[in-house]
């Protein structure tokens, strides 16, 4: 897209980037300032923490198959697709891998305090996060290939595909929530 439409989305993106920026450097504020805290108060606020991270990742893997669903039906070059584009780009790029980092190294610390790695019901959890991961990774490439109007799937594939990280974050909550290995 060119032109001062262009320019106003472009402001606007940098707009919201410079949100997204500010929320995280307080997040990151928060998650530093735990660390002076008592250590049962701090294994406390890293899981509130993990949750939200986890909350807000899961949020953009089950929006953004929802996006390519709607992306399959617009015209390629046009301007709906083209806003298409910015928003799984600003999607995964704002929203879903930092949350992903922040669930990841949060997750891992939690596992290390509480010694959980030989448990078969973190090794099966773990599975399910690995499971979620390939497919950030998945989505991560579908929508670069939607920006480059490369892509062969129809709206039926994420649909589908919509389901996996929902699955894989169902056998994560029952396993960490019930333990039942």
């Amino acid at each position: 897209m060119t032109g001062p439409g262009a320019e106003i989305s472009e402001a606007k993106g940098r707009k919201a980037a410079m949100r997204a920026l500010m929320a995280l450097a307080v997040f990151l504020g928060l998650a530093a300032f735990i660390f002076v805290l008592s250590p049962p108060a701090r294994y406390d606020w890293a899981k509130a923490i993990h949750v939200v991270a986890v909350i807000s990742w899961m949020a953009g893997m089950l929006y953004l198959p929802r996006l390519f669903v709607y992306h399959c039906d617009a015209e390629p070059g046009s301007v709906q697709a083209d806003t298409f584009v910015v928003m799984e780009r600003r999607l995964l790029k704002v929203i879903m891998l930092p949350a992903m980092i922040v669930s990841w190294a949060v997750g891992l610390w939690l596992a290390w305090t509480g010694a959980f790695f030989l448990e078969i019901w973190f090794i099966g959890k773990l599975v399910a996060v690995l499971i979620m991961s390939w497919a950030h990774g998945y989505l991560a490439k579908s929508a670069r290939l939607f920006a480059e109007g490369r892509n062969d799937k129809p709206a039926r594939h994420w649909r589908i595909v919509n389901e996996v990280p929902t699955i894989a974050m169902i056998a994560a909550v029952i396993l960490v929530i019930v333990k039942p290995f």
